[in-house]
């Protein structure tokens, strides 16, 4: 339909305009956000967003520049409903670049709370040790941490996609605000850094076929049932590997639920019975680090939740499924992905390192000098302090005191490495980032 006066016309020329107004007040973080430095996101995580937001404004004000244009020649002689029709697609992409953007100021602006931003800080480099795997062809995503209130924790891997279809240029980690600070933290962290590393390694998919490889061997088995579950137990496998003992204790205090939650068939949730998912995390410590420890973990989860007064039918299913759960390790443990390069997936993890043993040793050695644990591998500190804590050796408020000022340490370390970073020349200048 014909535009008489040009109304349809100016009116749209307005809003485009309008949006081109409002896009220039989104500004880079390093403009608006207040923090002190310790708190800062990791150097390369914040070059990366701020690159990758700066690139989808630039791309969203080309849009608008070629709408106008458009408009203002061949577009002038179109019908309304046509003009209208491109300046919807157009507005449609400038709220994916504001839900981009709000997305980063949620991790960022926590930054300047009190105490809580060098603690998430402290936290982005337990994530970043937690992702570090010595394999060849494995490159480490970036990643950064917030908090949240609720129990669980969950993760946007890099490379998922973004409104608008973008990749994400860096994981982000949703950590639970109600376990700040005990090494509880660190079991819901490094589960979510987890599915990162499984996602870049592609374990679930190369997993999948072996399990159904051995389905097809014993098709009465419990493989589908596994194969259901498989993302979130790679995951614990992940934590178990980089923590120890602290993992299962850490994923005990999350799923400890009134008992119907603890039993309730899971469905279509990729989550494992909460029953079984704590035995699970306990075998497969076992099986990395043997020690008595894990035996008794399993038999106090079993005196916690005892099953005998379930309904026939659903004990039954799960003792079945119970029975399977060291076969199904094993299988786990014996995998060999091809991006793990001939090993095995038990083999990838640090074993002597971590052996529980060897964690109480080193708490002793250490006797909670900070001095000395921020100069170790966080993930390690982490094992060590949860090892401890499960042994009896060390109290919550010990523990909650010493991890405190062992993310400090960890934060203001990290921020005196960029401190000492040479300028970069590829970082946006904060009038062309605008």
């Amino acid at each position: 339909m014909a535009d008489p006066g040009g109304l349809a016309t100016r009116l749209l020329e307005h809003e485009a305009r309008g949006l081109l107004a409002r896009l220039d007040q989104v500004r880079p973080f390093a403009l608006h956000e207040t923090m002190v430095l310790a708190a800062a996101v990791p150097y390369d995580a914040q070059l990366i967003i701020e690159r990758f937001l700066h690139a989808s404004r630039g791309r969203l004000r080309e849009k608008v520049h070629g709408y106008l244009d458009w408009l203002h020649g061949q577009g002038r002689g179109a019908d309304a409903a046509e003009q209208q029709r491109r300046f919807v697609l157009i507005r449609l992409g400038f709220n994916d670049v504001l839900s981009q953007f709000d997305l980063f100021t949620e991790v960022i602006t926590q930054r300047s709370e009190h105490e809580t931003g060098v603690w998430l800080s402290g936290l982005d480099v337990l994530a970043r040790d937690a992702l570090r795997l010595e394999l060849d062809g494995y490159e480490q995503a970036p990643a950064v941490c917030y908090l949240s209130r609720g129990p669980g924790a969950a993760i946007r891997r890099a490379r998922t996609r973004l409104p608008g279809g973008v990749p994400n240029p860096v994981a982000i980690i949703r950590v639970p605000r109600e376990r700040m600070v005990g090494s509880g933290i660190a079991s819901s962290l490094v589960h979510e850094v987890g599915h990162q590393g499984a996602a870049q390694l592609r374990l679930v998919e190369s997993l999948r076929l072996d399990l159904a490889e051995a389905a097809k061997k014993d098709p009465q088995g419990c493989w589908p049932t596994w194969d259901a579950w498989i993302s979130e137990i790679v995951a614990d496998c992940w934590s178990v590997g980089k923590l120890g003992i602290a993992s299962t204790v850490g994923l005990l205090a999350v799923v400890s639920l009134p008992a119907f939650f603890v039993f309730r068939p899971s469905g279509r949730d990729p989550h494992p019975v909460p029953y079984l998912r704590v035995l699970v995390s306990a075998t497969i410590g076992e099986a990395i680090y043997p020690h008595p420890q894990w035996a008794a973990m399993r038999h106090t989860w079993k005196q916690l939740y005892p099953t005998n007064e379930l309904p026939a039918g659903r004990r039954t299913e799960l003792e079945r499924l119970e029975a399977s759960i060291p076969e199904f390790v094993r299988l786990l443990l014996a995998h060999r992905s091809p991006a793990l390069h001939g090993q095995r997936l038990g083999d990838i993890w640090p074993g002597r390192e971590r052996h529980p043993t060897r964690l109480i040793r080193l708490h002793r050695d250490w006797a909670g000098d900070v001095g000395v644990m921020a100069r170790q591998p966080s993930s390690l500190v982490f094992a060590v302090i949860g090892q401890a804590k499960a042994a009896g050796l060390i109290s919550p408020e010990a523990e909650s005191r010493l991890l405190s000022a062992l993310l400090r340490a960890w934060a203001v370390r990290s921020s005196l490495d960029v401190v000492q970073r040479p300028p970069s020349n590829h970082l946006p200048s904060a009038r062309r980032a605008s």
